[in-house]
């Protein structure tokens, strides 16, 4: 739950932004609406102290126009859109600390409507267009605040050839069993190894949470409700003290959580960072005891000429052929769409 809520004139100006004011009003939340379209009050004396106060801030704004030019996002799907930017999580190994400017504030985005009727400009015709709606977000952990995944769902149920992806490391997922999703949206949950989810994953659901919502989302209810297409997100996947038990431990977790027959697939990410997000990941959380020695790690340089630091070949090679090896015994039906 926010501590405050701010609403630009513009956001409530939109029906949907009046739909998420009635929300918050309806949780007793302290609303600001602001006089001007910027937000303003989220500096604190230090770094630290401006990320606390974004941490607990939602701000509800209207999305840019550049916001309805999609940019591709392989792997993961053709095409990326955003019903809001920033997450209420605390991981200290967030991507989103590298990708976003400014204060890390939760914004949502009123004019939802017109982001959703934008979508069908990239339909590709004769095929299956995919849309992942969670790269700037975590858009269940503000489910409660605005509605909008669940607007996304019903909205991607009645299109023909358009599919919506998701992923959460949050599991209040009741709201979404009975919508008539028609098998157009996968539902993923993050998941990691114990050691990881428990030190670096602040404010989330327990990985065991996250897998029970995730069997809840996969189980039919209804001729429309329930049994949607799922999947796991294993993310970032690191190289810790007897790695090999820990990740073990995880996949039998999962294969207890998803002990049916269901329509599953696995996405597999190692970790890496950028020098970016190593400065702003050490300021928000500076006393973490996240592995980000450059002098271990192999670097790769993408066409735009930017740096990441992986994990060396070799390593990558035997966690990937772990990870492959172990799926395929316990989810043989199971999809492993990339390791990266």
């Amino acid at each position: 739950m926010p501590e405050r809520v701010m609403f630009t004139p513009a956001a409530l100006e939109e029906p949907w932004g009046q739909q998420i004011l009635s929300r918050v009003q309806s949780l007793n939340l302290p609303v600001d609406e602001l006089p001007r379209n910027r937000l303003t009050g989220l500096r604190g004396e230090s770094d630290r102290d401006t990320y606390d106060i974004s941490k607990r801030t939602l701000a509800v704004v209207t999305a840019p126009p550049s916001a309805l030019k999609l940019s591709p996002i392989p792997p993961s799907a053709d095409w990326q859109f955003h019903l809001a930017e920033g997450c209420p999580a605390h991981c200290q190994y967030c991507y989103l600390a590298g990708s976003l400017s400014g204060p890390p504030v939760i914004r949502a985005f009123a004019n939802l409507p017109q982001i959703l009727d934008n979508l069908t400009h990239y339909k590709q015709p004769g095929q299956i267009t995919s849309f992942e709606v969670s790269c700037y977000t975590d858009p269940l952990g503000i489910e409660h605040l605005t509605g909008s995944l669940a607007e996304c769902i019903r909205h991607f149920g009645r299109q023909e050839g358009m599919h919506l992806r998701w992923v959460s490391k949050f599991d209040a997922v009741d709201g979404l069993l009975d919508l008539p999703h028609n098998g157009h949206t996968r539902c993923r949950a993050s998941v990691n190894a114990t050691p990881i989810s428990g030190r670096f994953e602040g404010g989330t659901a327990s990985v065991a949470a996250r897998l029970q919502a995730l069997r809840k989302l996969a189980l039919p209810r209804s001729q429309s409700g329930g049994g949607y297409p799922i999947g796991l997100v294993i993310a970032p996947i690191m190289v810790m003290e007897d790695w090999v038990e820990h990740y073990t431990q995880l996949l039998d977790s999962i294969s207890e959580a998803l002990d049916f027959d269901c329509d599953l697939t696995f996405e597999l990410i190692s970790h890496r960072f950028t020098p970016k997000s190593k400065e702003v990941l050490t300021t928000w959380y500076p006393q973490t005891k996240l592995d980000m020695d450059e002098t271990t790690r192999s670097v790769k340089r993408n066409k735009f000429g930017g740096t990441k630091y992986v994990y060396d070949t070799d390593i990558m090679k035997e966690l990937r052929q772990f990870f492959e090896r172990e799926i395929a015994q316990r989810f043989p039906k199971a999809r492993i769409l990339y390791w990266t």
